[in-house]
């Protein structure tokens, strides 16, 4: 183990990548052990400590299907059973995929639905029946069941499937069935709970360098299911803890049987080429590391990211927030592996790509899209250049503030003949994907992080 501290590498590397506010929690030894350092803002600053509430994104998913699970154990929900049995006024683009995608297909991202719908569908308790109605203009990029493709609509759309059976809010069900009974006392939905406490804002960095409040602060109400959680590094320690238990709160009160929880950690979909893993479950991405099987799932708001890894067998956990654009992805990817190696004694390392290959460029160059996202490839000397950007349409049509785009990456093709590549540089270093090919051996899509963009030329 170095002789680094936790302490000491956390503010070392929030100041590599001039972060104004993080927050770090490690499980280890049957031990809580954090690192806070820096402010909530670079225009109001507090202190920052371990119950600081940060957005934490899409690491609310696990909460959504933690809470799914329960309503199948309680024999309410099928997982097998078509989402139209739970929700009848659903209405797709797809007919076909409207009365065959089930419950499991949204829970591992197997649904087939394109990633989500950009609009405010207000603040309201018909928020999210409000986001399922604009569901109707969605696009089916695949086959229900055919392949895992990353779908935040999906997820919201299980919030919705919540209310339904419940007959409560889904941020009442969560509060009554989780964060009640775990003693999440730091853990909310709503702005008025949020700003009345210590929180961060995020930050994006200029082209000059220099960081700008990230406004808009978070998105609507409808995605909340999807990742609307404000929460503290404690409560998500804690949260970790619940999942690596017996399915009990603390004080032995059942939050879910503790098959069902083991449930949740089981291989439901494989992933190819993934950063976020070689498998999902329900909702975790499973993955090894250094021979050692590790659960997780990571999180991302406007200028605010986190990061939740959990190795079931070490019984050890570590979360990792942030609240700076886009250097928080690498700061928490850091924070991760060095707890990995230092607690543990576990390597996590990237693949090496391959030297520039002319015809195998030339067989990628072009450009992709999704409803919201626009891919192009090109080639810099010998290298490949990728660049990510909003749709014009799509930030003409935001009536608030949207993060900016990043700038190009660079990228290069790992070895085989697998079409799987990896960025070599920037804020998404380390994040893999792959190409898809027709019938006929032409490239006509590409992944990243889970996501599907399909070529346009």
């Amino acid at each position: 183990m170095s002789q680094i501290t936790l302490t000491d590498f956390v503010e070392s590397a929030s100041k590599k990548f001039n972060i104004p506010g993080v927050a770090v929690g490690v499980w280890v030894d049957n031990k809580e052990i954090y690192a806070c350092h820096g402010v909530t803002s670079v225009d109001n600053p507090l202190p920052i400590d371990q119950d600081t509430l940060f957005l934490v994104g899409s690491i609310t998913k696990t909460f959504t299907a933690t809470i799914l699970m329960r309503l199948v154990a309680e024999g309410k929900v099928e997982l097998n059973a078509p989402v139209s049995r739970y929700i009848p006024e659903l209405q797709l683009k797809n007919k076909q995929a409207r009365d065959t995608i089930t419950v499991q297909n949204l829970l591992n991202h197997t649904s087939g639905l394109d990633w989500g719908v950009i609009a405010d569908t207000g603040e309201g308790d018909d928020a999210l029946q409000n986001y399922v109605t604009k569901m109707a203009d969605l696009e089916q990029l695949a086959p229900p069941n055919t392949r895992v493709s990353y779908s935040q609509a999906g997820f919201n759309l299980i919030g919705r499937l919540i209310e339904k059976v419940t007959g409560q809010t889904f941020e009442q069900t969560v509060k009554s069935l989780i964060f009640e009974p775990l003693g999440l006392s730091h853990s909310f939905f709503a702005r008025d709970d949020i700003m009345t406490r210590r929180f961060t804002v995020g930050h994006n960095r200029g082209e000059d360098g220099t960081l700008s409040i990230a406004r808009l602060w978070r998105r609507s109400r409808g995605d909340n299911p999807g990742g609307g959680i404000a929460s503290s590094v404690a409560d998500q320690l804690r949260w970790a803890r619940f999942h690596l238990g017996d399915g009990n709160a603390e004080s032995g009160a059942q939050v879910l049987p503790a098959n069902m929880l083991h449930q949740m950690k089981e291989p439901t979909a494989t992933l190819r080429a993934s950063n976020l893993g070689d498998a999902i479950g329900i909702s975790w991405f499973l993955r090894e590391v250094d021979g050692v099987r590790a659960i997780g799932h990571g999180g991302s708001a406007n200028g605010q990211f986190g990061e939740l890894l959990i190795v079931p067998e070490r019984n050890f956990a570590v979360v990792s927030l942030s609240n700076t654009g886009p250097d928080g992805i690498p700061f928490n990817q850091e924070v991760v592996r060095w707890a990995l190696e230092n607690y543990l004694g576990l390597s996590d390392r990237d693949p090496e790509p391959i030297p520039f290959n002319t015809a195998r460029a030339q067989e990628i160059v072009g450009k992709y899209e999704n409803d919201v996202m626009t891919f192009t490839i090109d080639t810099i000397g010998e290298g490949l250049r990728l660049e990510v950007l909003l749709k014009p349409e799509i930030r003409a049509a935001a009536d608030k503030e949207l993060p900016p785009d990043h700038a190009p990456f660079d990228f290069g093709l790992l070895p085989g003949d697998k079409d799987e590549y990896i960025i070599t540089g920037g804020a998404f270093k380390g994040q893999r994907g792959f190409f898809t090919r027709d019938q006929n051996g032409t490239v006509v899509g590409v992944d990243l992080a889970g996501r599907l963009f399909s070529r346009i030329h």
